[in-house]
Protein backbone atom coordinates (compact mmCIF):
# COMPACT_ATOMS: atom_id res chain seq x y z
CA UNK A 1 0.00 0.00 0.00
CA UNK A 2 1.15 3.52 -1.00
CA UNK A 3 1.53 5.82 2.53
CA UNK A 4 2.58 9.00 2.49
CA UNK A 5 4.79 10.40 4.95
CA UNK A 6 4.23 14.32 5.92
CA UNK A 7 6.24 15.37 8.68
CA UNK A 8 5.42 19.20 9.91
CA UNK A 9 8.31 21.06 12.06
CA UNK A 10 6.05 24.11 12.90
CA UNK A 11 3.22 23.80 15.74
CA UNK A 12 0.39 23.06 13.98
CA UNK A 13 -3.13 24.27 15.17
CA UNK A 14 -5.69 22.09 16.25
CA UNK A 15 -8.52 23.19 13.94
CA UNK A 16 -6.38 23.68 10.91
CA UNK A 17 -4.90 19.77 11.13
CA UNK A 18 -8.31 18.30 11.70
CA UNK A 19 -9.43 20.06 8.38
CA UNK A 20 -6.36 19.13 6.81
CA UNK A 21 -6.99 15.37 7.99
CA UNK A 22 -10.69 15.37 7.25
CA UNK A 23 -10.00 16.40 3.64
CA UNK A 24 -7.67 14.05 3.40
CA UNK A 25 -10.23 11.05 4.49
CA UNK A 26 -12.73 12.69 1.54
CA UNK A 27 -9.47 12.28 -1.04
CA UNK A 28 -9.13 8.95 -0.39
CA UNK A 29 -12.80 8.43 -0.15
CA UNK A 30 -12.59 9.36 -3.91
CA UNK A 31 -9.59 7.40 -5.03
CA UNK A 32 -7.75 10.86 -5.38
CA UNK A 33 -5.24 10.04 -2.36
CA UNK A 34 -2.82 7.67 -0.74
CA UNK A 35 -3.23 6.62 3.09
CA UNK A 36 -1.35 9.38 4.92
CA UNK A 37 0.86 9.32 8.24
CA UNK A 38 1.70 12.83 9.59
CA UNK A 39 3.62 13.65 12.52
CA UNK A 40 3.44 17.30 14.07
CA UNK A 41 3.02 18.77 17.21
CA UNK A 42 -0.12 21.59 18.44
CA UNK A 43 -0.13 24.79 20.76
CA UNK A 44 -1.92 24.13 23.57
CA UNK A 45 -5.00 22.87 23.33
CA UNK A 46 -7.70 20.75 25.62
CA UNK A 47 -9.89 18.26 23.17
CA UNK A 48 -13.20 16.57 24.18
CA UNK A 49 -13.78 13.60 22.51
CA UNK A 50 -17.45 12.10 22.08
CA UNK A 51 -17.29 10.44 25.67
CA UNK A 52 -16.29 13.38 27.44
CA UNK A 53 -18.21 15.55 30.26
CA UNK A 54 -17.81 18.96 32.02
CA UNK A 55 -17.06 17.22 35.05
CA UNK A 56 -13.33 16.47 33.57
CA UNK A 57 -12.81 20.05 33.18
CA UNK A 58 -10.85 21.54 36.16
CA UNK A 59 -9.93 24.75 35.40
CA UNK A 60 -13.07 26.04 34.04
CA UNK A 61 -11.45 29.17 32.63
CA UNK A 62 -9.75 27.04 29.77
CA UNK A 63 -10.85 26.76 26.05
CA UNK A 64 -12.31 22.99 25.37
CA UNK A 65 -12.59 22.31 21.56
CA UNK A 66 -14.69 19.64 20.30
CA UNK A 67 -13.51 16.64 18.15
CA UNK A 68 -15.23 14.14 16.78
CA UNK A 69 -13.06 11.16 17.91
CA UNK A 70 -13.32 8.34 20.37
CA UNK A 71 -12.50 8.89 24.33
CA UNK A 72 -12.84 12.00 26.61
CA UNK A 73 -11.24 15.08 27.63
CA UNK A 74 -7.13 15.73 26.59
CA UNK A 75 -4.14 18.08 26.37
CA UNK A 76 -1.78 18.63 22.78
CA UNK A 77 0.78 20.90 23.98
CA UNK A 78 4.26 22.14 22.21
CA UNK A 79 6.64 18.39 23.03
CA UNK A 80 3.92 15.75 22.32
CA UNK A 81 3.99 14.16 19.16
CA UNK A 82 0.92 13.68 17.27
CA UNK A 83 0.92 11.09 14.84
CA UNK A 84 -1.86 11.56 12.97
CA UNK A 85 -3.17 8.57 10.63
CA UNK A 86 -6.05 8.31 8.01
CA UNK A 87 -6.17 4.59 6.76
CA UNK A 88 -8.19 2.67 4.35
CA UNK A 89 -9.41 -0.18 5.27
CA UNK A 90 -11.49 -1.19 2.62
CA UNK A 91 -7.60 -2.08 0.93
CA UNK A 92 -6.72 -3.94 4.43
CA UNK A 93 -8.04 -6.21 7.09
CA UNK A 94 -11.60 -4.49 8.26
CA UNK A 95 -10.90 -4.41 11.48
CA UNK A 96 -10.94 -1.77 14.42
CA UNK A 97 -9.06 -3.19 17.07
CA UNK A 98 -6.53 -5.23 14.55
CA UNK A 99 -5.70 -1.23 14.05
CA UNK A 100 -6.07 0.18 17.67
CA UNK A 101 -3.52 -2.97 18.36
CA UNK A 102 -1.50 -2.40 15.76
CA UNK A 103 -0.43 1.21 16.60
CA UNK A 104 -0.11 0.17 20.41
CA UNK A 105 2.10 -2.26 19.11
CA UNK A 106 3.89 0.94 17.58
CA UNK A 107 3.85 3.07 20.29
CA UNK A 108 5.75 0.27 22.39
CA UNK A 109 8.31 -0.84 19.58
CA UNK A 110 9.33 3.05 19.46
CA UNK A 111 9.46 3.69 23.16
CA UNK A 112 11.60 0.48 23.51
CA UNK A 113 13.82 2.07 21.34
CA UNK A 114 14.62 4.44 23.97
CA UNK A 115 14.89 1.78 26.73
CA UNK A 116 11.50 2.53 28.19
CA UNK A 117 9.40 -0.64 28.72
CA UNK A 118 5.10 0.15 28.14
CA UNK A 119 2.22 -1.66 27.76
CA UNK A 120 -1.38 -1.57 26.67
CA UNK A 121 -4.38 -1.82 28.95
CA UNK A 122 -7.31 -3.25 27.41
CA UNK A 123 -9.44 -1.47 30.16
CA UNK A 124 -7.56 2.29 29.54
CA UNK A 125 -6.94 2.53 25.88
CA UNK A 126 -3.66 4.09 25.80
CA UNK A 127 0.09 2.88 26.39
CA UNK A 128 1.32 3.09 30.01
CA UNK A 129 4.83 2.75 31.86
CA UNK A 130 4.43 1.16 35.39
CA UNK A 131 1.33 2.92 36.47
CA UNK A 132 1.39 6.39 34.52
CA UNK A 133 -0.02 7.15 31.08
CA UNK A 134 2.25 8.36 27.91
CA UNK A 135 0.40 7.88 24.93
CA UNK A 136 -3.61 7.89 24.06
CA UNK A 137 -5.30 6.61 21.17
CA UNK A 138 -8.56 7.71 19.38
CA UNK A 139 -10.02 7.50 16.27
CA UNK A 140 -13.24 7.86 14.19
CA UNK A 141 -14.07 5.47 10.96
CA UNK A 142 -16.19 6.62 8.26
CA UNK A 143 -17.06 3.94 5.23
CA UNK A 144 -13.62 2.05 6.45
CA UNK A 145 -11.01 4.64 6.51
CA UNK A 146 -9.93 5.25 9.80
CA UNK A 147 -8.72 8.94 10.85
CA UNK A 148 -7.02 10.94 13.58
CA UNK A 149 -4.85 8.67 15.71
CA UNK A 150 -2.05 8.59 18.73
CA UNK A 151 -0.41 11.51 21.16
CA UNK A 152 3.00 10.46 22.57
CA UNK A 153 4.47 12.60 25.60
CA UNK A 154 8.03 13.39 24.51
CA UNK A 155 8.99 16.91 26.19
CA UNK A 156 5.55 18.36 27.10
CA UNK A 157 4.70 20.65 30.06
CA UNK A 158 2.79 17.88 32.34
CA UNK A 159 1.20 21.01 34.49
CA UNK A 160 -0.77 21.65 31.60
CA UNK A 161 -2.80 18.07 32.69
CA UNK A 162 -3.77 19.65 36.29
CA UNK A 163 -6.09 21.75 34.58
CA UNK A 164 -8.27 18.41 33.87
CA UNK A 165 -9.04 14.71 34.64
CA UNK A 166 -7.18 13.49 31.13
CA UNK A 167 -8.66 10.77 30.02
CA UNK A 168 -11.09 9.96 32.96
CA UNK A 169 -7.47 9.95 34.81
CA UNK A 170 -6.21 11.36 38.18
CA UNK A 171 -4.13 14.13 36.20
CA UNK A 172 -0.51 13.00 38.28
CA UNK A 173 -0.97 9.15 36.43
CA UNK A 174 0.92 11.35 32.81
CA UNK A 175 4.21 10.96 32.32
CA UNK A 176 6.39 11.41 29.41
CA UNK A 177 10.17 10.22 27.67
CA UNK A 178 11.47 13.28 29.56
CA UNK A 179 10.03 12.40 33.04
CA UNK A 180 11.20 8.91 32.21
CA UNK A 181 14.66 10.22 31.75
CA UNK A 182 14.93 10.60 28.26
CA UNK A 183 17.47 13.33 27.13
CA UNK A 184 18.06 12.96 23.77
CA UNK A 185 15.09 13.75 20.83
CA UNK A 186 16.91 14.63 17.70
CA UNK A 187 15.77 11.13 15.67
CA UNK A 188 12.41 11.01 17.45
CA UNK A 189 10.64 11.91 13.66
CA UNK A 190 12.04 9.42 11.81
CA UNK A 191 12.28 6.91 14.32
CA UNK A 192 8.16 7.24 14.46
CA UNK A 193 8.04 7.00 10.60
CA UNK A 194 10.10 3.71 10.52
CA UNK A 195 8.12 1.84 12.80
CA UNK A 196 4.64 2.87 11.73
CA UNK A 197 4.84 2.78 8.46
CA UNK A 198 6.30 -0.67 8.95
CA UNK A 199 3.62 -1.84 11.06
CA UNK A 200 0.58 -0.82 8.73
CA UNK A 201 2.17 -2.93 6.13
CA UNK A 202 0.77 -5.93 8.54
CA UNK A 203 -2.86 -4.79 8.65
Amino acid sequence: MNVEIKISEELIPFKEAIERLENRVKNIKSGNANDLIWILEHPKTYTAGLRSNNKEILDKSIKITNTNRGGKITLHNPGQKIVYLAIDLNKRKKDIRNLVRNIENSIIEFLHRYNIESKADKQNIGIWVKEKKIAAIGFRVTKWIAYHGCSINIQNNLNDYKKIIPCGLDNSKITSMKNEGIIKFEEINSDLVEIFRNNLTKL
